[in-house]
């Protein structure tokens, strides 16, 4: 997400947590075809640090090689999306995804590959996708190294009281970069001072890494439905967690943010919620 908070802005569109999917791709992996063109898995040579991508519209975006080569990597240059061909918005013919890093390095509308010394040039590359410490308002954009792999990171998507006098049901996702896995969720009814593990979903298995989101839901016991806040928050296979609050983590552009997450519901309430950010 990107996030500013109350006090200050942040020079970006505010994401919020919807923006956000989770697909089925069918392709090829890169580091096959980089092979099938000649290019040696094993010793790339020392020149060979980069793989460039150009789309449509001159946008372009890299990643380390390293990435492409890395067997577990799952580099694909994808052609299907959820068992369909992939749709034009979503970028047919051919696009890149770079499962567990952000979503800027999965080039649409692919055009050019190529395999380079230096990161992409474009400000796609150079200068949007950076993070800053909290005091920094004029940054030195080649101070900061391109944000590849997300943090730790967690949503209430839904709240519903399926029938009258009913338990109230959250519903939710959790998601960490570099395939690193939801290993627990938490969730808190009382401000954060104690909490309780929701039960994590879609647990079928993995592949080489655990490249998607993790849904998770949770029941509020009835001498809890008060009303108020509800938070979530996140634990990873590494046991990197949330923050509490944004403070902590701002930066100019609002990159990254993925402080605990709470919507507000009353007491007794029916109606389904929307998400909403904290």
């Amino acid at each position: 997400m990107t996030r500013a908070v109350p006090d200050k802005g942040t020079n970006g569109l505010q994401w919020e947590a919807g923006a956000i999917s989770c697909a089925e791709w069918t392709g090829v992996k890169l580091r096959d075809v980089l092979a099938d063109a000649g290019l040696d898995l094993a010793s790339p040579g020392p020149d060979a640090k980069h793989a460039q991508f150009e789309g449509a519209e001159a946008y372009g975006a890299s990643i380390p090689l390293s990435k492409v080569l890395d067997s577990q990597g799952d580099v694909l240059l994808a052609f299907g999306m959820n068992g369909a061909a992939l749709p034009a918005d979503h970028g047919f013919p051919l696009r890149v995804i770079v499962p567990g890093n952000v979503a800027a390095r999965s080039v649409k509308w692919l055009k050019k590959i190529t395999v380079s010394d230096e990161e992409s040039t474009t400000q796609w590359q150079r200068r949007d996708y950076k993070c800053f410490g909290p005091n920094v308002a004029k940054p030195d954009w080649s101070k900061a190294p391109s944000i590849q792999e997300m943090p730790v990171t967690s949503a209430i998507t839904r709240i519903q009281r399926p029938e009258a006098g009913g338990k109230v049901n959250v519903e939710g996702y959790a998601y960490s970069g570099g395939g690193r896995e939801i290993v627990r969720v938490d969730v808190s009814i009382d401000h954060g001072k104690t909490w309780a593990q929701a039960e994590l979903m879609d647990d079928a298995g993995r592949g080489s890494k655990s490249w998607w989101w993790k849904r998770w839901r949770f029941v509020i016991p009835d001498e809890g439905d008060k009303g108020g806040e509800v938070l979530v928050k996140a634990t990873d296979e590494s046991y990197n967690t949330q923050p509490e609050d944004y403070h902590g983590i701002w930066n100019q552009r609002g990159n990254l943010s993925c402080a605990w997450h709470g919507v507000h519901v009353g007491p007794g309430e029916r109606a389904k919620k929307e998400v909403e950010a904290k």
